[in-house]
């Protein structure tokens, strides 16, 4: 396992963006709990995000694609809109010990 973040830092932000032995990942934040998921839209395989360490949309309901506009829900991956719906995101096994969240890669 590998220690990502501290999970009040990432309760405070609610989502970030990591680089890990040059896999990207990224962490969310919700209803206590913490999911994490492959830096990688399902339609292309392009990087989510626009600006660093953004991935929700405006409301903080959903994970957003800036290149297509697809979302996805927070706590499956799972795609609702968009070109890839039906399909989900790539879950990374994680954990809450410590006060940080760790990751299996």
């Amino acid at each position: 396992m590998i220690k990502l973040i501290n999970v009040n830092e990432l309760k405070s932000i609610q989502e970030k963006g990591f680089e890990i032995n040059g896999k990207k990942i990224f962490a969310v934040y919700k209803d206590e709990q913490c999911y994490v998921y492959e830096n990688k839209c399902p339609h292309l395989g392009i990087d989510l995000e626009f600006m660093p360490n953004q991935f929700l949309d405006m409301d903080k309901a959903l994970i957003i694609c800036s290149t297509h506009g697809a979302l996805f829900e927070i706590q499956t991956g799972q795609c609702v809109s968009g070109p890839c719906q039906g399909d989900h995101l790539i879950l990374i096994d994680n954990k809450i010990e410590q006060e940080f969240v760790w990751v299996s890669l």
